[in-house]
């Protein structure tokens, strides 16, 4: 299949970029180009997915047309890179949606608006090679009706026209130039402005509790009956 070139967002970020009506992955293509040496800030969308990928192997669907499907190369690595990601799309995503006050971000990397997903961040590299991918699916234009059955009572959408999705792109490149070069304190106090799971019973494959808040390392603190533990990685559910 072949790429069409395409409009050329603002700043350094989203240059060269590589859009395709239909593709199997976006993360996967973007992955293959770091691997070959793509530059910095080359981005790569999609107007559908046949195999999108989201965190723990899951897949991840959308009407043709209606998401903003993209992966982005970087070749910057900031310490908390998929926290400063996930500040990013929550940031847009809030200033996007009439809910505006009401996103937040689940650790590490879902944006929830009135408890349901609207957004999902999958970052993926070789920090040895100097490059990660950092995979980023909006709802932006998806209808209720258009969800899988199965995910409609946890998925959400920003309930906007086709036509925004190239301007949340742009808007989205330029707050993740942003984020990606804020210092840690900053990233890590946007986090927990927006932490979802602050005060909330929460569980994972280890056990179950309430969080706690985010450390300054970004690992999530959970209250236990045993005492606090700070999990650096795996999926957590709202909910005992």
């Amino acid at each position: 299949m072949s790429a069409e070139r395409a409009g050329r967002p603002r700043g350094r970020l989203g240059l060269p970029r590589a859009h395709f009506r239909r593709l199997g992955s976006t993360n996967e293509h973007a992955r293959a180009l770091a691997a070959a040496g793509a530059p910095h800030g080359t981005l790569v969308t999609a107007a559908e997915q046949s195999a999108g990928r989201g965190r723990q192997g899951r897949t991840w669907s959308a009407p043709p047309g209606r998401a903003l499907l993209c992966s982005l190369v970087v070749r910057s690595l900031p310490r908390l890179l998929p926290l400063a990601a996930g500040v990013a799309v929550a940031s847009e995503v809030g200033a996007t949606s009439v809910a505006a006050e009401h996103a937040r971000l689940k650790w590490p990397n879902d944006v929830l608006i009135d408890g349901r997903k609207v957004a999902g961040i999958l970052v993926e590299g070789r920090p040895q090679e100097g490059w990660a991918v950092i995979g980023i699916g909006v709802n932006v234009a998806v209808r209720p009706e258009e969800l899988p059955a199965e995910l409609r009572e946890r998925a959400g959408t920003l309930g906007l026209t086709p036509a925004a999705i190239e301007p949340t792109l742009a808007r989205l490149l330029e707050r993740l130039e942003e984020w990606l070069e804020a210092p840690d304190a900053a990233i890590l106090d946007a986090v927990r402005a927006r932490d979802a799971l602050l005060g909330r019973p929460v569980s994972w494959a280890g056990g179950s509790g309430v969080g706690a808040g985010i450390d300054d390392d970004g690992r999530l603190l959970v209250a236990t009956a045993s005492g606090r533990v700070a999990l650096d990685a795996g999926e957590v559910h709202l909910g005992a």
